[in-house]
């Protein structure tokens, strides 16, 4: 039994608010365990300079934690005077995933910048970055449908990201950060509504690990982000629906 009292391949709870904030034009608080983040979507009418005269559109992200998120406060980038290394791992994390499912020719030239801000880190935070990332995605994208400003739905699947790990041999789903720290391996999946793989991050801490704990681990991850994909058309008011038609179509 684990230290929360969950079994091997059981998530923690996973709880997304949507519109937690005024002035984006999408966001969302998701919170998994004791992991809070909180994801807003900005619309800007600009894309980088190698898409100029394209006529497609651009999704990156970027992430951070708040000075007090972990046990000890980590100071800000600005007072380092550099972006942290994970930091920079973590967000094009986040942009690689939620571009993956996105058909940018139908944003036209504009940016879509997702900002996850982690307020209690707990473990899972990439992950939880990618599921609620994406919800405030599909807000800012339902918008400018709405708003007449694009005339194709770009949302070609919806996607979500879990962790998994070994620790003390046995495999285990959505860990803490206690059971990360303590992992012989960890894995961090990011997966399609249609079962398609975005990314898979796979390594061994303090040891090597066999073929048949990879397949284990991310047979728990694939049900694990099933049911977070669930998750996100409920809290989008999409029931069963697959995702590919905006709201109200």
């Amino acid at each position: 039994m684990r230290s929360d009292n969950r079994l091997s391949n059981q998530m923690r709870r996973v709880k997304i608010t949507r519109n937690v904030m005024k002035y984006a034009e999408g966001s969302a608080l998701i919170e998994v365990g004791d992991t809070r983040v909180l994801c807003s979507a900005t619309v800007e009418n600009r894309v980088p300079p190698f898409l100029r005269d394209k006529g497609e559109g651009w999704v990156t992200a970027e992430y951070a934690m708040v000075p007090r998120a972990c046990v000890q406060r980590v100071p800000r980038d600005v007072v380092r005077g550099r972006s942290a290394g994970r930091s920079s791992e973590i967000q094009r994390l986040i942009g690689r995933s939620l571009r993956a499912v996105v058909d940018r020719g139908f944003l036209g030239e504009r940016t879509i910048v997702l900002d996850c801000d982690v307020l209690q880190a707990d473990g899972g935070t990439r992950t939880a970055s990618v599921t609620g990332a994406f919800v405030a995605l599909y807000d800012a994208i339902s918008r400018l449908k709405r708003d007449g400003l694009i005339d194709q739905w770009p949302v070609l699947s919806f996607c979500a990201g879990i962790s998994a790990g070994i620790v003390r041999g046995e495999p285990l789903l959505d860990m803490c950060y206690e059971e990360d720290s303590a992992s012989e391996a960890d894995m961090n999946v990011v997966m399609a509504d249609d079962g398609r793989f975005v990314e898979i991050q796979a390594s061994g801490e303090d040891a090597r690990f066999s073929k048949e704990a990879f397949d284990r681990l991310l047979a728990m991850a694939s049900g694990g982000i099933q049911k977070l994909i669930e998750l996100q058309k409920r809290v989008l008011g999409l029931g069963e629906t697959t995702g590919e038609a905006a709201p109200g179509e």
